[in-house]
């Protein structure tokens, strides 16, 4: 994707006029119509929306009727763009910049963002905010003036949205922008979870307690970590096809376990237990099956999924103390986007990691709701929306 001329001196420090999707009632399609845009303010940077893709949590936020869900507001947050202008004090980035924009915040100066330990920034700590970060407004208006909420401090389903510089990291222009989207939340939520979080040995046993887009990225990432056997587990077995082109090894259907329980299987397949298990789903009571399923001694329990806000987790102490497990939460996969991300980039490049075949459909900016109603139906695992189609 080459540098082009996303904006110029033309449009910089003033705002946009440009279309976008947006919600106006919670779980009803989006409108998409004519905004503005203001300019970026300091720190922040203007980008052109090449491509967007779609992901649960979008879906999750549109169907939201009470807080954190707030309307009317502009969805999106897994993306690829150009930098149209750049705010005052912005020196990583210039105009025609080829960035993806992530929904964690890696400011790169705190102590979390410069140890190799966290990549939980404290200078801004993630939340679901309808707002940008520091000065806690909208960079967006319909065109009566009212306010448009953002989402993740992104809000990908615009042509034109503003960003903190903590939010976008630079990458290889070369890379396709329908592949390059793909990297703003999903596919590296799962890839880092097996590379970064439990740093998954060669040789080892990995279990994935559901085998949708995250739980098949980590799949994929466990397959880049050199994993031997990769287990799936889920309650349909179409998955299983799928599972396969990312690695995924073996599969259990969860609910036809005959007489024996769930983790009474796993520990049979992996003879004692699994050296890694993946939560993918979101539940609390899968959590406590996954931490089940793992080795006494060193197995490690890696949370992705999102449960109802309030689910709680109960574990005997006894359990814990004698078996010597661990449980861990992963948020982005416990990747630093600044510096992980073009790692991720030139794995693809470099045909290793595989990113083609999560894209199941793509569709222009006007069918956007149509790119809802495929995830809805369990008919896509990514489909890619094209701003300019």
């Amino acid at each position: 994707m080459a540098k082009n001329s996303a904006g110029s001196s033309e449009t910089a420090r003033k705002p946009i006029r440009c279309r976008a999707a947006v919600v106006r009632k919670a779980g009803e399609p989006m409108v998409i119509e004519e905004i503005i845009v203001a300019p970026p303010g300091s720190a922040e940077v203007r980008v052109k929306i090449i491509c967007t893709s779609l992901c649960h949590s979008d879906v999750t936020f549109w169907k939201l009727k009470d807080p954190p869900g707030f309307v009317p507001r502009i969805l999106g947050h897994e993306a690829v763009g150009i930098v149209e202008s750049v705010g005052e004090d912005v020196q990583e980035f210039s105009e025609g910049d080829t960035v993806i924009p992530i929904f964690l915040p890696d400011c790169t100066e705190c102590a979390d963002c410069t140890s190799k330990k966290s990549n939980l920034c404290s200078k801004f700590p993630f939340e679901v905010s309808p707002w940008l970060h520091r000065d806690g407004t909208s960079r967006f208006t319909d065109l009566k003036g009212e306010t448009l909420y953002h989402f993740l401090f992104v809000s990908s389903f615009s042509e034109y949205t503003v960003l903190n510089t903590a939010n976008v990291t630079k990458v290889d222009p070369a890379i396709p922008p329908n592949r390059a989207c793909l990297l703003s939340c999903g596919v590296s939520t799962g890839v880092g979870a097996a590379w970064r979080t439990a740093n998954v040995e060669a040789g080892s046993t990995v279990v994935i307690f559901g085998l949708g887009a995250i739980g098949l990225a980590v799949a994929e990432g466990a397959r880049l970590c050199g994993a031997k056997k990769i287990i799936g587990v889920d309650i349909n077995p179409q998955k299983f096809e799928t599972g396969k082109i990312f690695g995924v090894t073996d599969f259990v259907d969860s609910r036809n376990c005959g007489d024996k329980s769930l983790r009474q299987v796993i520990n049979e397949i992996t003879n004692g237990g699994a050296d890694y298990c993946f939560e993918c789903v979101g539940m609390a009571s899968l959590v406590e099956e996954a931490y089940a399923c793992c080795r006494k001694g060193w197995g490690k329990t890696v949370v992705l999924g999102v449960d109802k806000p309030g689910a709680e987790l109960k574990f005997s102490s006894f359990e814990v103390l004698h078996f010597g497990k661990t449980i861990t939460g992963s948020l982005f996969g416990g990747l630093k986007p600044k510096s992980d991300i073009s790692t991720l980039v030139k794995r693809y490049m470099d045909k290793e990691l595989q990113l083609d075949e999560f894209v199941t459909h793509e569709v222009g900016f006007e069918d956007i709701n149509k790119a809802f109603d495929l995830l809805l139906e369990g008919k896509s695992l990514r489909c890619v929306i094209w701003m300019d189609k």
